[in-house]
């Protein structure tokens, strides 16, 4: 059993190191460790004073005991030069650490959004769920803990690190000092009289094994109600944002009381989970202020005997009690940390589970997984041997090829839940699933609208132009843009920064999507069912604009509305033959 665990802690701290690092090897290492050094170098220096106030406290309270009133000032006034050095040491010493922790965070935050959004796992995440809840709370809530802790700075694992090595190199010092001032202790036992040599040290050793053993056996249940609590919390976070996203929906259905039961479901998991957080909380601390409140009164006890029997002076007496203090904290790091080590490891368990989806996905990608989707030096989009899958693994396209030739105009219809709209993904090279080749126009400019559009979070200006930069198009261009689709009172609030997504109806979304294309002038446009929600007028008056602006474009449309076939002159049809679906292509 301690073999295992042993194997198991060995295992964890070896995928911590995995995830901490790449930082220390990467272009910012010179100065993050030219900062770890300094705070090392500033940890080592408040260890060094330390055991100058031991030394102190032990003259200091001689003087007392002799009535030396020259000693008693000349300690003072050295008290007041220790006291400013340790004081300059411990305010740079954080502001360093906390410095070196945010560019650490910074770092991490930037590297994984990059895995995230790069090769699009995130879209593969959440289609293909992997144990990844809420990434959004990993990067951030996540990394945050990982490296500079709580909200209040406690508990990340740089402070976690230099609070283990605090301990350890104190431990170092004082054990010594603490060997040497409690001298031996003679007991008698059966008769005979055994002699402990530096008893204290002895005395130390024995009360922080025993409160670290019953630390863990009281507290062990927090580190899997700390994941959970992170879990839950963002999971409740979520389901908030997602009605403020939808509010007009949820209002149009009248749907606040499902909503709200909903949202109160979710709390209630946070709030259960939160009492048996509380619950063995309120047992840890129980046990570590009772442990922390004897640790007081415990050197006096052991060390007394000496004292009373005129083996050693008040000042050594104090002497011992300071040292026993210092190597019993150094000794009991884990007691006193316990509550913030089950927090980070819940975070750290998080963020590995995190990276290996992360990593997973990108290496599927990489050994192009399921589709082959290429960009090659051919004018035209082909597909062969194209097999779509859903996630479950049923085939609702098999064995299809076609060819798009530059210029064309193709619509593609079928029935609902054909997968039409899955072709289009597996064409875009986001669908992960099936099996075949597609190429793609190496070199051609490639745009796809949704039914429903991405309207990012900012200004209208943005929003037009994305997934590009508004200065690459200008005002001008962005405003007949605009203009043209029939966003004319839209025109002059290009700077105005909104949640356009709940500003604009569904069919000004719509409009929006087309006023991108009109700036992107993709050569390959390709619209899935991009116009549904205007009317036939409308929708008619978008593709003329299309046709008129974008003369050599080829489109593919998805739609089923004779308004748009007469813009098209080709027809893509799924139709279900033999219990499958397949191409009919004309």
């Amino acid at each position: 059993m301690a073999n295992g665990v042993l194997i198991d802690a060995r295992t964890f701290l070896g995928n911590v190191w995995k995830l901490a690092a790449p930082y220390w090897r990467s272009a910012e290492r010179r100065r993050a460790w030219v900062l770890l050094v300094t705070v090392l170098a500033f940890t080592l220096g408040l260890v060094w004073l330390e055991v100058v106030f031991n030394r102190w406290y032990r003259d200091f309270y001689n003087a007392l005991e002799q009535k030396n009133f020259g000693d008693f000032w000349d300690l003072l006034l050295y008290f007041g030069f220790l006291a400013a050095v340790f004081i300059a040491l411990a305010v740079y010493r954080l502001y360093l650490r906390q410095m070196l922790e945010m560019r650490w965070r910074v770092w991490l935050t930037r590297e994984y959004l990059r895995d995230w959004l790069g090769d699009k796992v995130y879209y593969r995440l959440e289609i293909e769920p992997r144990g990844t809840d809420n990434p959004d709370q990993r990067i951030a809530e996540d990394l945050r803990l990982f490296t500079t802790g709580a909200a209040n700075g406690v508990g990340g694992t740089l402070q976690l690190a230099l609070g283990m090595l605090t301990a350890v190199v104190t431990l170092a010092a004082f054990v010594s000092i603490l060997w040497q001032v409690s001298g031996p202790l003679a007991v008698r036992l059966a008769g005979a009289e055994l002699v402990i040599p530096g008893y204290m040290v002895w005395a130390a050793l024995a009360y922080a094994i025993v409160g670290s053993v019953l630390t863990h056996y009281v507290g062990r249940r927090l580190i899997n109600l700390n994941f959970q609590k992170e879990r839950l919390e963002a999971d409740f976070r979520f389901h908030l944002v997602r009605v403020r996203e939808n509010a007009e929906g949820v209002a149009l259905y009248g749907g606040e009381a499902p909503e709200t039961d909903g949202l109160l479901g979710r709390f209630e998991a946070v709030r259960a989970n939160w009492w048996l957080l509380m619950q063995f909380t309120k047992r840890l601390t129980g046990f570590t202020a009772g442990y922390q409140q004897l640790a007081v009164i415990f050197p006096f006890v052991v060390a007394s005997p000496r004292y009373f029997s005129g083996a050693i002076s008040l000042g050594e007496l104090m002497q011992i009690v300071a040292a026993f203090g210092t190597v019993q904290a150094a000794l009991s790091w884990f007691v006193q940390n316990y509550d913030l080590l089950a927090s980070w490891k819940a975070s750290v368990d998080r963020l590995l589970t995190f990276h290996r989806a992360l990593q997973e996905t990108a290496g599927e990608q990489a050994r192009r997984d399921g589709l082959d989707v290429q960009r090659d030096g051919e004018p035209t989009v082909r597909a062969e041997n194209l097999d779509l899958v859903l996630p479950n693994g049923r085939v609702i396209l098999a064995d299809t090829g076609f060819t798009l030739e530059p210029g064309d105009r193709v619509l593609l219809t079928g029935p609902s839940g054909s997968g039409k709209s899955t072709l289009f993904r597996a064409l875009a090279g986001i669908w992960p699933f099936g099996r075949g080749r597609v190429r793609l126009p190496g070199n051609a400019r490639v745009l796809f609208l949704p039914q429903k559009p991405y309207i990012p979070l900012g200004s209208l200006r943005d929003a037009v132009a994305y997934p590009g930069a508004a200065a690459e198009f200008g005002d001008d261009a962005i405003r007949a843009a605009v203009a043209s689709v029939g966003l004319d009172a839209l025109v002059d609030r290009l700077g105005e920064r909104q949640n356009w997504s709940l500003q604009l109806s569904g069919g000004e979304q719509q409009r929006l999507a087309v006023a991108r294309a009109l700036l992107h002038r993709p050569d390959w446009l390709f619209l899935d069912e991009a116009t549904s929600a205007l009317d036939e007028a409308s929708e008619r008056q978008l593709y003329g604009l299309l046709q008129q602006r974008m003369p050599d474009a080829t489109v593919v449309s998805i739609a089923h509305r004779p308004t748009v076939a007469a813009f098209h002159r080709r027809r893509f049809s799924l139709v279900l033959d033999g219990g499958r679906m397949r191409l009919a292509t004309g």
